[in-house]
């Protein structure tokens, strides 16, 4: 396909479809650094109310690194992944340490940042600080494999990726990027998954009665209710006490919650 008709195409629809959400009203790192994490394997459709409500609770990188943990799961509840908050909330507290309350502008200072992988980096890196990083997310990956590996299956980011160099948009690459996920969300309604041919392709795990489905319990228990006998959340969860235990041990290894001898409560 030719590419200079492939980007006509995308900013054509861009142009008469664009999407509008509060996080593309605005450049501040901080408020891409929140938008962006809250978006990682979340629709916009949930994240669109959260997004402000987390912003009026923390305003800027030093009220949410000086917040109680469990001040930001409170607001956070309702968005799922809660080990995203804890992330948040940790990247605030060492950017204010660390990097004199500025958010980095390089890649690989972005990338040692708890939860923040190549794909969350560059689109910090494009939509705040309009970088021209190469980058791919589940809605540009779909935009790719629809126009330029339509015969193929088994398709890798790999492949995929000279592409995305090759049409970035150097000048503007926020707005090209902002164009190719518009682009992509249109695919995922209108035609047969394109990513289902992606070699990282797969499906979502069951939820139900899942490991991630009793961390979020225990989560929003205890930020309700804090500090609670273990017992207690036991018999109220009313799962295998030894799962329960073993998610606990995890929880406490990662920072979530601090467990004594018979009660717990958030860290």
């Amino acid at each position: 396909m030719n590419l200079l008709f492939f980007q006509d195409t995308i900013y054509t629809f861009y142009l008469e479809q664009a999407r509008l959400f509060p996080w593309r009203q605005t450049t501040d790192p901080y408020y891409i650094l929140v938008s962006e994490i809250m978006l990682q394997q979340t629709q916009t459709s949930r994240v669109l109310g959260r997004y402000e409500e987390f912003i009026g609770a923390f305003p800027d990188i030093v009220s949410l690194a000086e917040a109680e943990l469990n001040a930001v799961l409170l607001v956070w509840q309702g968005l799922g992944y809660n080990r995203r908050a804890l992330n948040l909330k940790k990247i605030a507290e060492i950017v204010l340490n660390d990097f004199q309350g500025r958010l980095p502008e390089s890649y690989d200072e972005l990338m040692t940042l708890p939860g923040i992988g190549h794909a969350t980096a560059g689109s910090i890196l494009a939509f705040a600080f309009n970088k021209p990083v190469p980058f791919i997310e589940t809605n540009i990956r779909r935009v790719f494999i629809h126009f330029f590996f339509q015969d193929r299956q088994g398709i890798t980011d790999k492949e995929i990726l000279p592409f995305v160099e090759e049409t970035l948009n150097r000048d503007n690459p926020r707005q090209w990027y902002y164009a190719l996920m518009d682009y992509g969300a249109m695919l995922a309604k209108s035609v047969p998954n394109p990513n289902r041919k992606s070699a990282h392709y797969s499906k979502q795990t069951k939820f139900e009665d899942s490991d991630r489905q009793i961390r979020g319990m225990i989560v929003k228990m205890l930020v309700t209710e804090s500090p609670v006998m273990e017992k207690k959340l036991i018999e109220t969860l009313g799962k295998e006490t030894s799962r329960v235990k073993h998610i606990l041990a995890e929880l406490v290894n990662e920072g979530f919650i601090v467990r004594d001898r018979t009660s717990i409560r958030i860290a």
